[in-house]
């Protein structure tokens, strides 16, 4: 799908879609701050570079990784869990910006989730390719607090499935902009990402990017 094909669909699309009880899609709802939250992203990652961790059982993850706030999500050989120091650089991870939690804390509260505090931002790097096979994000301690998941760069393929893993999963174009919001009894869905495939942006050229707020 090029991209004049994926702007007319973002200029047809509703606003807000609600894709299952307690899981709402906000289009375009980053778009006017996705150059500051990029510029913002620089700074983080100068100071936290992304890097392709491992699973547990020793494969190397094809999807990018960093974090930015109290905690960041680590995964090597001793299990997933989350971390307050950065193991490539035995530093805390930086500071979240305030650019990012108050758009993260407007998106929760517009999808109906008030009171959103996330102390933690997944910051995810897709390049061509790059897929993020279904999973259920079960390493936070309060399953009551949402997860909010922005798409900035090259469009995706989302994969929003049920609780099982065998639940047929929706396919959910996500563009630049976009942001997802799920909890309450969609907390535990299964979701992933497709491959993504070749359609530069102007602003991230062949990436895309996912900052994933949560509380942890």
């Amino acid at each position: 799908m090029s991209l004049d094909l994926l702007e007319q669909l973002e200029q047809h699309q509703q606003l807000q879609d609600t894709l299952v009880e307690d899981a709402v899609l906000l289009r375009r709802f980053a778009l006017a701050d996705a150059p500051n939250i990029l510029t913002v992203l620089d700074t983080l990652l100068a100071q936290a570079p992304l890097r392709h961790m491992q699973t547990p059982g020793g494969k190397p993850i094809s999807v990018a990784m960093s974090n930015c706030g109290n905690y960041g999500w680590v995964s090597d050989h001793l299990g997933y869990r989350y971390s307050d120091i950065n193991p490539q650089t035995q530093q805390p991870w930086p500071t979240m910006p305030d650019l990012f939690c108050t758009l993260a804390q407007r998106a929760a509260t517009q999808a109906g989730f008030e009171n959103f505090m996330p102390d933690v931002c997944l910051i995810n790097r897709y390049v061509l390719g790059t897929r993020m096979s279904l999973h259920q994000d079960k390493d936070e301690s309060d399953f009551n607090q949402p997860i909010v998941s922005m798409s900035l760069g090259m469009p995706a393929t989302f994969l929003f499935g049920g609780l099982a893993r065998t639940d047929k999963a929706q396919r959910i174009p996500l563009l630049h902009g976009d942001v997802l919001v799920w909890g309450g009894s969609a907390r535990l869905r299964y979701h992933g990402v497709l491959p993504l495939k070749n359609n530069p942006h102007p602003l991230t050229g062949r990436a895309r990017i996912n900052l994933t707020f949560r509380k942890t």
